[in-house]
């Protein structure tokens, strides 16, 4: 590796200063940068790992942050390797949780890793995308192997992640499997000798465990990027298909843009910088724009588009657009409309009540038996729905809306 007093060339800096944008944290960053210029003297692409684990078939925004991160060090010339955690997830990361989380079985993670990739692959250029498995190695750890990794990190180590000192503080249970996840994931740094691995702010642990197993198998120890995690359409929680206060990536084309419309003004600018293609220049635009009097939804608009653009296509934008503003024609959605949060059981009658839109029960029984409630602009026939929590504008009737947020 270079000498960190070695200035650093223009085109290092100019790597350096886009893998930046946007990150939380860079650790370490002189090793890093020390790494690009490695890469740009010799040709030799850096490898650029990102795990994750096929906890449900979709993968949705929050994930693309990251994506988005590894594309642009794609089209800088390295090599990302994308690793779906077949084995882990029957296991269950407990990054940020406060309770066991429950394994998957086999059977579930095969079912949700068949989807992954060809989502993810929407970000990604698949012709520059190592895809790999950790079952590959884990698998054949056994007994033995297990123990000898286990044998590399101290128990006092692993009671430095927060959630864990959390719950021992609180008599809360943790079980011994859940000090072998952070280790399997490290463990896969050492398998794929990653220079660099990615994840969202929760994950900061697990990668430094990965830095520490790299230094413990003699390796040069892989440098961390972490990414913010994207808030949900709640503006609360993160974004979470557990929480369903997500955007999937595989929805519908009005689905999508409906669901960004839904998202307050001010988190709007959250999704443009970690979301949008566009420079901070222009964002910054934008905002002055509004702040000089233009509408906020034409920004939106813009954001929708570009992100439908993105998954599926400029014409499936403009079609959802279309469709979009044909409800406000059509007097089906005001331009402004009451924001009502709701907390508890989220069965559709009840929530129909609290946001003020019927008056009883028996009325909101009634509106949806004759056809006279929608969701984000799609009628809804199931008295007995139950809602996940997450943001949705509620209709009934022909004038009556309510951007209603679901706490759960």
């Amino acid at each position: 590796m270079s000498s960190p007093s070695e200035p650093l060339s223009p085109e290092v800096l100019a790597d350096l200063a886009i893998v930046k944008r946007g990150c939380d944290e860079l650790l370490v960053e002189s090793e890093f940068a020390r790494k690009l210029a490695r890469s740009h003297a010799t040709g030799q692409p850096l490898r650029i790992k990102l795990g994750l684990d096929p906890t449900a078939p979709d993968i949705h925004l929050g994930h693309t942050v990251v994506l988005n991160k590894m594309r642009q060090l794609q089209d800088l010339g390295h090599t990302v390797i994308f690793l779906i955690g077949d084995f882990t997830s029957t296991i269950g990361d407990p990054s940020g949780r406060n309770t066991t989380r429950p394994p998957l079985t086999p059977e579930q993670v095969i079912a949700n890793a068949k989807t992954y990739y060809d989502q993810a692959a929407l970000v990604l250029d698949p012709a520059r995308t190592e895809v790999r498995y950790n079952s590959e190695w884990c698998d054949k750890l056994g007994s033995r192997g297990m123990i000898q990794l286990a044998s590399r990190y101290t128990v006092a180590r692993m009671m430095e992640r927060d959630d864990f000192t959390k719950r021992f503080k609180a008599n809360q249970p943790i079980s011994v499997h859940e000090f072998l996840y952070p280790l399997l994931q490290g463990y896969d740094s050492v398998q794929l000798k990653a220079d660099v691995e990615l994840g969202g702010t929760d994950q900061k642990f697990n990668l430094l465990v990965g830095r520490e197993l790299q230094k413990e198998y003699g390796q040069e120890q892989q440098c961390i990027l972490t990414m913010p995690l994207l808030v949900g359409l709640d503006g609360v929680e993160k974004m979470s298909k557990s929480k369903g206060n997500y955007i999937g990536i595989s929805e519908t084309p009005d689905s999508m843009f409906g669901k960004l419309m839904s998202i307050s003004d001010t988190l709007m600018w959250r999704y443009f910088e970690l979301l949008s293609f566009r420079s901070l220049e222009d964002i910054a635009g934008l905002q002055k724009q509004i702040e000089e009097g233009r509408n906020p939804r034409e920004v939106k608009v813009e954001l929708a588009q570009e992100i439908v653009t993105r998954f599926h296509s400029a014409q499936a934008a403009a079609q959802a657009l279309e469709t979009f503003d044909a409800r406000f024609r059509r007097g089906e959605m005001p331009e402004d409309m009451p924001e009502v949060t709701v907390a508890g059981e989220l069965a559709l009658l009840r929530v129909l009540r609290e946001a003020g839109l019927v008056a009883s029960g028996s009325e909101a029984q009634r509106n949806v038996e004759q056809g006279g409630v929608r969701i984000n602009g799609e009628r809804v026939d199931d008295k007995g729905l139950q809602l996940e929590p997450g943001s949705y504008v509620l209709q009934v009737g022909k004038r009556k809306f309510a951007r209603v947020t679901l706490t759960g």
